[in-house]
């Protein structure tokens, strides 16, 4: 597979051993991990944060089941912005959520291994079409490994998000009543989720993105100002890696559409 390299190389997000772990609790306020014990790992966070994303994913799994973590994230960082190719992008978030279930049994308590099969699924959800998902009974799977990584790290601020876009999608896509009777998803829920993940995460554009996107699908005209509002924050937040510069792109992006009326 050829990994699209990342377009914004920046020599500030470059870190080494000891500023890596300096920098971490910001770094990481998203997803709570451990700074890594393992030499290997931390070689390989360092290449995640740089934008070197299949150098993370191979040093990662290398590892093994306690490198997954690291390489889910380098992976589906890469195949959500930098995969052009659908095919490619639905058999990797497929390999990624199989991964994740063995984890899941390895390591029952981890909660990444729940959350990135939470994400995988939900990617590939929405790139076969939500409501076909629904109908296979992936949401449930997505919502199961929700709530178990939200059970064992309640303090995950992308867990929330995730939640969040999870009740946004399934109202988009199937209307309020079906929504609410066959799934239990509420409006006001994905509100509150993305409301937790801001409180646990202040400095996150991904929540800000996020939450941007499911105010436009749920309340349309009626929240167009709070939604940009909140890309303009986005495009403004401090980027310390490569993923906050993607991140930062996508609300650039989302703001130049919305003044060009796209």
């Amino acid at each position: 597979m050829a990994w699209t390299p990342f377009p914004y190389p920046d020599p500030a997000y470059r870190y080494t051993p000891e500023s890596l772990q300096a920098a971490w609790p910001q770094l990481h306020a998203g997803d709570r991990e451990a700074f890594p014990t393992h030499p290997a790992l931390v070689q390989a966070w360092i290449a995640f944060h740089a934008g070197e994303f299949e150098r993370a994913a191979r040093l990662g799994l290398d590892v093994g089941v306690n490198g997954y973590a690291v390489a889910h994230k380098a992976i589906c960082m890469h195949t959500n912005y930098l995969e052009p190719n659908d095919k490619k992008r639905l058999a990797t978030f497929e390999c990624v959520a199989e991964r994740c279930e063995r984890q899941q049994l390895e390591q029952p308590d981890n909660p990444a291994g729940y959350y990135w099969h939470a994400y995988a699924l939900g990617q590939y959800s929405q790139g076969i079409s939500v409501v076909k998902a629904l109908a296979q009974g992936l949401g449930a799977k997505v919502k199961r490994s929700l709530d178990m990584a939200i059970k064992l790290a309640p303090q995950r601020a992308d867990a929330h998000t995730a939640m969040g876009v999870y009740h946004a999608e399934i109202l988009d896509k199937v209307g309020a009543v079906l929504a609410g009777l066959t799934y239990g998803v509420k409006k006001e829920e994905a509100y509150r989720q993305f409301e937790e993940a801001l409180r646990l995460n202040p400095d996150s554009a991904i929540v800000r993105i996020q939450y941007a996107r499911a105010l436009q699908m749920l309340d349309k005209k009626a929240k167009v100002a709070q939604a940009i509002e909140l890309y303009r924050q986005a495009a403004c937040c401090n980027v310390r890696d490569a993923t906050e510069r993607l991140d930062q792109a996508a609300a650039q992006k989302e703001l130049e559409e919305e003044k060009s009326g796209g």
